[in-house]
Order: C-alpha cells, then structure tokens, then sequence
C-alpha cells in the first residue's frame, strides 16, 4: 500500500487526540501526515481479516526459533 501520490481530505479529529498526535510528532521527528498516513495503514491491516498482521507474526516466530526448548519444558 505504499504509493507516493497524495489525495488531500478534511476531517474533524477531537482535539486532545490531535494534540496528543502532533507531540508525538514533534517528539520523533516526524510530519504529522506521516503519522497520519501509519496510523490509518494500521487500522487497515487491523480489520482486514483474522490473520495476525505479517510483523506479529515475524516476532513470534523468531522467539519460538530461538526459546523453542524452553517453551517445550515450560508445556510439560
């Protein structure tokens, strides 16, 4: 879903959410439109369907990778 054409849109946000939004912007660094563009990517991916989303799924599988043994004792 990454695309670099942009399509302009008005929306009302309530204002502590937008505040809250525009310091976490500040704080890293970033335009707002970015954390925009993330948080609407997630939402997305969020209620696309049932499957867990590609990065949970990386993570978990990494740890299972490497602490398998130790979930195995763990089960018995």
């Amino acid at each position: 879903m990454v695309t670099r054409r942009r399509e302009k849109f008005t929306t009302r946000v309530n204002p502590e959410i937008l505040a809250a939004m525009r310091d976490l912007a500040r704080s890293e660094g970033r335009q707002l439109q970015s954390l925009v563009d993330e948080a609407l990517a997630d939402l997305i991916e969020k209620r696309s369907g049932s499957r867990p989303r590609a990065h949970v799924m990386a993570v978990y599988q990494a740890s299972h990778a490497r602490y398998a043994p130790l979930y195995k004792k763990l089960s018995e």
